[in-house]
């Protein structure tokens, strides 16, 4: 008899469990002759050498599954330990399965630009205005390259300022005052990853969410870095985040100039890095519309009549 460790290190033990850990219960029923007890990550089966060796393989064979996935059902453990091909999901142009195995895609030819972009090039620029799913796909292409160990980390960062109105004094410790400008980010990763998993991730700094001028004096190496909102972000800070681009390390920069934060005498220091960036090798850029919008569908009607509103407001402006 011969006890062995097996840790599931890429896989949010939840998911893999079950819920009130109905799946260790079946794979405990399916292999009777193994003393086995699972706590956290690690797994402790005691037996033959040969059993328990097949008991690894088989454990390791449905992580996989569900680290692709984020879902683990009762047909596919009993698929996979009896050695049956399990029925795979098949999705056209799936980034990544999130939370509860749902399928995380391009879902407009933009988005499935996007991806295609970022693939190609070390910096990408996602412009568009609200609602077209830009932040989102630029989250979920950092959370593939993660899942498929080509980066080490990601790093999601926002300009902290305000959208027309002034927050005051808020109360707490840094993190608590700097959350509310972060929380789209953090509603998206919860979309994507495992409760469990993503504050492991959080806790041990492997995703990262800070405020822009945290990454002052930084060098980012083997990672997916993300700004957001960056219309909002001065010359000096979008030129300060453009340089932390560090080895084995790409960038999504996103944001929308239709929506500009900024007090009227600051310039957006995206509008400006568009300019001076144009015709860079290693730099694309995906534009989106309003037909990329993927919201509520009044959405795209509000955005059309805020054009025209602003198109008129141009015209009267110039003819004065």
């Amino acid at each position: 008899m011969i006890e062995r460790l097996i840790i599931l290190d890429n896989v949010d033990p939840v998911s893999f469990y079950g819920v009130n850990n109905c799946n260790i219960q079946l794979i405990r029923n399916l292999f009777p002759k193994l003393r086995m007890a699972a706590r956290g990550q690690i797994i402790k089966v005691i037996g033959e050498e040969a059993e328990t060796a097949a008991f690894e393989k088989k454990i390791k064979e449905l992580e996989e599954y569900c680290t692709k996935y984020n879902k683990l059902s009762e047909d596919t453990i009993l698929d996979i330990v009896r050695g049956n091909q399990p029925q795979q999901l098949k999705h056209d142009d799936v980034i990544i399965y999130g939370v509860n195995g749902k399928p995380i895609q391009g879902r407009t030819p933009n988005q499935q630009l996007l991806v295609k972009t970022f693939a190609q090039n070390d910096l990408t620029f996602a412009l568009g205005p609200a609602g077209t799913g830009k932040t989102y796909v630029a989250i979920a292409l950092a959370v593939r390259a993660l899942k498929n160990r080509e980066v080490r980390k990601i790093i999601l960062s926002r300009p902290a300022v305000e959208a027309g109105e002034k927050l005051g004094f808020l109360p707490g410790d840094m993190k608590d005052k700097i959350d509310p400008y972060l929380q789209p980010l953090y509603d998206a990763l919860e979309d994507m990853i495992p409760a469990v998993k993503l504050k492991e991730y959080m806790e041990t700094n492997v995703i990262q969410i800070a405020p822009l001028a945290f990454m002052r004096g930084r060098t980012l190496n083997d990672a997916v870095i993300v700004l957001d909102e960056a219309q909002n972000t001065t010359t000096h800070q979008i030129k300060m985040f453009l340089t932390r681009l560090g080895m084995n390390a790409k960038m999504i920069i996103t944001g929308d100039t239709s929506q500009i934060d900024l007090p009227r005498s600051v310039r957006s220091g995206l509008i400006q890095a568009l300019h001076v960036l144009d015709g860079v090798p290693g730099i694309g850029k995906v534009e989106f519309g309003k037909k990329d919008i993927v919201r509520h569908h009044l959405v795209q009607l509000i955005v059309e009549a805020y054009q025209r509103f602003d198109d008129e407001e141009k015209l009267h402006h110039n003819q004065e």
